[in-house]
């Protein structure tokens, strides 16, 4: 868990406050990436387009994957439905309301961005919704309102600050997840092989290095074919994918921070060439290193 923790970087986007009243569901858009449910007030229900129909509870947290359509419900049956097509826009925090005043049901939503290693994603590969419950912490619910607190402030820091407290609100989840032998968050798991946390290791302090499949299981004494088996298995994608995926993440945290030019960046992110770098580039991000700096 220490391990964990310890290498992670946490973003958190806008949240707003959903507020259902007595007999009405409101019907989410599958989010581009992870989205964070957090039910401050009122019991419900979550339901996804696969069947699953799920009991919440206050203080309840809960992770959606990306792309999946989902609703939330009051207890009763529903007799109207609130659609949501978009993210909304508008006041530093946004209330979506489905029916009138006084709301049963009140749940925080917004998505994340966390990330192992700044290249990791937490909850890259999900498969299915995470409900932890976390009503028998006593620390959650004043972390939530700090939460709110912070955007609704937006004084200097506050992206900063969201993340400090998301992270401690992440480290309770993560803490019950770890109670679970079936977590969903098969990486996890992974990293507690030492041999594939030592190769993880290797790639994130060098990216930039002349790693193979070879190099890598050599470094943690594990053959070839063992070796490219068990981190797939464990990441869903081939040593050499994650290995330039880091790189290419490592890129684009040069361009937006830095004044070096475009080769330097590519040379120092371990691509031969600007030619190469900028043609992988633009396939990871959609927008080649200029453009990307600039926009």
């Amino acid at each position: 868990m220490d391990r964990y923790l310890a290498n992670l970087s946490v973003e958190v986007e806008p949240f707003a406050l959903c507020m259902l009243q007595s007999g009405w569901r409101l019907t989410l858009p599958g989010p581009p990436c992870a989205m964070l449910h957090f039910v401050v007030q009122g019991d419900g229900w979550l339901s996804c387009p696969d069947g699953t129909h799920t009991p919440l509870g206050p203080n309840w947290l809960i992770v959606i994957p990306a792309g999946t359509v989902h609703s939330l419900e009051t207890p009763e049956d529903f007799e109207h439905e609130l659609r949501i097509d978009c993210t909304p826009t508008g006041p530093p925090v946004h209330y979506i309301v489905a029916g009138d005043s006084p709301a049963e049901m009140v749940v925080g939503c917004g998505t994340l961005n966390v990330r192992y290693g700044d290249s990791i994603g937490l909850f890259d590969h999900l498969s299915e919704v995470l409900v932890v419950d976390l009503s028998t912490v006593p620390e959650v619910p004043g972390l939530f309102q700090s939460l709110i607190q912070e955007q609704r402030n937006g004084a200097p820091g506050t992206p900063v600050l969201q993340g400090a407290i998301m992270t401690q609100l992440l480290v309770h989840m993560l803490r019950a997840l770890s109670a679970q032998s079936d977590s969903s968050l098969a990486w996890l798991n992974a990293l507690d092989d030492p041999r594939l946390a030592r190769a993880i290791d290797r790639i994130l302090e060098d990216p930039s290095a002349p790693h193979t499949v070879e190099s890598l299981a050599e470094s943690v004494n594990m053959s070839r074919s063992a070796f490219a088996k068990h981190f797939q298995d464990a990441f869903c994608k081939p040593p050499m994918k994650l290995v330039n995926q880091v790189r290419l993440e490592r890129a684009a945290k040069m361009l937006q921070s830095s004044a070096l030019p475009v080769e330097h960046i590519a040379q120092r992110c371990g691509f031969a060439s600007r030619s190469h770098f900028s043609k992988a580039f633009k396939t990871h991000t959609g927008l080649s290193p200029v453009e990307f700096r600039s926009h």
